[in-house]
């Protein structure tokens, strides 16, 4: 691996590092379409973030997920298959609403689905998307594992960097890679990396994967983030309490916020939880620090992100099947005496208190608070 390490952090391999210097924000097609996705579905999804106002609350990204492959020509140039007729057509009605374009591929031959991957390809599938004017590649690792040995995947992903900075537009680079890539991710290009296996719409995988993001905050920030998987918020497997949990955990977390519910059928109570401007100004705050767990007890937690103006982002969580006072103390929090605390959901100011603040947890639930010294 000598040699390959080497290359890794080479200043180029940071090249990308001016895009993503808050957690990218969109919408993806794989959790509520999966291999469905189609040129007439994304152009809807498009008309939806701008027209619902989840453009207008900072959401900017409609990615295609897998399944939009065709075959490759005889020079080898990828092509879409017959649900995408026109990829440059499709970029540039996105792009007049204001909205980015991602897509998706795998450093394996094929992709998860079974379509054509980008191994062997990279070079012409970067130039491919820059010339369609995509702005967003997924690339997942699928069918990798049968041609790339462990200590290759770093590499793998480094090859498709290389070639997405050679072919000259930005292109945020996000990877779903194995093993430990929060560890090497970024020194490849990532500007986001998976940390966990697929979000499933219900309450005991969501809570598995964010729950379990705890210890990784040191290797996210500005440019290159933890990434916990899609919000399956709106997609109907869990109750609203938990889809609470669901986006307050992941603000904390600093995750992306990709949503992968269907946009032109938004629930009102759906639409209020994805825009809500306080909760999402945590995950998209400036300073760009992960939050961590300061304190667990059985099935309650406290956890914490530090934010630019000096306050803190304090999530208080409930995962028992029922109704639990929780307090945090501002000791735990890094804050001492008195403080100001707002409940974010609510946009409201709760006033000052001194030493502690306590609030009813409902089940399954999220308490969603902003905590600042009192002046």
């Amino acid at each position: 691996m000598g040699m390959l390490a080497f290359s890794f952090f080479e200043p180029a391999a940071f090249a990308q590092s001016n895009l993503a210097a808050t957690p990218p924000m969109g919408w993806n097609s794989w959790n509520h379409f999966g291999c469905k996705v189609s040129d007439s579905i994304v152009r809807a999804q498009a008309d939806a973030m701008v027209s619902s106002g989840m453009k207008a609350a900072g959401y900017e990204y409609i990615n295609i997920d897998d399944c939009w492959e065709g075959s490759r020509d005889s020079k080898g140039v990828i092509h879409p298959n017959s649900k995408f007729p026109d990829m440059n057509a499709l970029a540039d009605y996105v792009h007049s609403k204001g909205l980015k374009l991602g897509i998706y591929s795998s450093p394996g031959p094929r992709t998860c689905g079974g379509y054509e991957g980008s191994y062997q390809h990279e070079k012409q599938d970067a130039e491919t998307y820059a010339r369609w004017g995509v702005d967003y590649l997924k690339y997942d690792w699928c069918t990798a594992r049968f041609v790339y040995q462990p200590e290759q995947y770093p590499a793998a992903f480094e090859r498709m960097h290389q070639a997405l900075l050679a072919a000259g537009r930005p292109i945020v680079y996000s990877i779903h890679g194995r093993g430990k890539v929060w560890t090497w991710a970024q020194s490849v290009g990532a500007n986001l990396w998976r940390t966990t296996g697929d979000i499933k719409d219900n309450y005991n995988r969501m809570v598995a994967i964010g729950f379990g993001q705890d210890g990784l905050a040191q290797f996210a920030g500005p440019g290159h983030w933890n990434d916990a998987d899609m919000l399956e918020i709106g997609n109907g497997g869990m109750n609203s309490e938990e889809y609470r949990m669901h986006m307050s955990l992941w603000c904390l977390l600093a995750a992306p916020l990709i949503t992968g519910n269907d946009l032109t059928q938004m629930a009102p109570q759906t639409l209020a939880m994805l825009t809500n401007p306080e909760v999402i100004a945590v995950d998209q705050d400036r300073l760009g620090v992960e939050g961590r767990r300061v304190w667990e007890e059985g099935p309650l937690e406290i956890w914490m992100k530090p934010l630019a103006d000096g306050s803190k982002a304090v999530g208080l969580f409930n995962r028992e099947q029922w109704n639990i006072k929780i307090t945090v103390k501002f000791s735990q929090i890094g804050i001492g005496g008195r403080a100001t605390v707002r409940d974010l959901w609510a946009r409201k100011d709760l006033g000052t208190f001194n030493g502690s603040y306590a609030a009813d947890v409902a089940e399954h639930g999220a308490v969603m608070i902003k905590v600042a010294p009192a002046r």
